[in-house]
């Protein structure tokens, strides 16, 4: 049998691309699983609920800002935002690992920085774990909701943008 030249270069990049991915790919989960239509925050249970509809698919345990109690104002305060979002961006590059952003500021809170003359913040993610050996506390981020580096991976591969999320105290 006579295999066109072009024929086999292409296949063979094809399997040397598809061994690449595969191997840097790790991080990267399929999920095969019921829609996820809503995502819950309760910040004094350290808990993220994912949900389809009214079913509670998985559930998470958390780490939160560095001040936990009372919901993010300012730039810098290092408190988890309250209220009612969506996931508006995903970054795999992460410096934890993977992330989902979270669409705060809302109106509500940048009206609420607007009237005291300050920034409202921003970039809050949900993440993954800090860098191997960096130990920390309980609530150690600047703001963002943190779970393990293996359970991002499988809210990364669950979650889609514009998936709603409630933060509640």
């Amino acid at each position: 049998m006579n295999v066109p030249r072009r024929t086999v270069l292409v296949g063979g990049a094809a399997l040397a691309l598809a061994a690449c991915s595969s191997s840097s790919s790790g991080k990267f989960k399929r999920y095969d699983g019921p829609e996820v239509t809503r995502l819950q925050i309760v910040k004094n249970r350290r808990k993220l609920y994912v949900f389809n509809g009214q079913t509670l698919l998985r559930d998470y345990k958390i780490h939160l800002g560095n001040v936990a109690e009372g919901p993010k104002r300012f730039r810098g305060d290092g408190k988890t935002p309250e209220g009612t979002y969506l996931i508006d961006r995903r970054n795999p590059r992460s410096l934890y690992h993977l992330s989902l952003g979270i669409s705060y500021p809302n109106e509500r809170d940048m009206a609420y920085a607007a009237y005291y003359q300050k920034d409202p913040g921003g970039d809050i993610f949900i993440h993954g774990g800090p860098n191997e050996g960096d130990k920390r506390g309980k609530d150690w981020t600047a703001g963002c909701i943190a779970v393990k580096d293996e359970q991002m991976e499988d809210i990364y591969a669950m979650v889609r943008l514009g998936t709603p999320i409630d933060i509640f105290a």
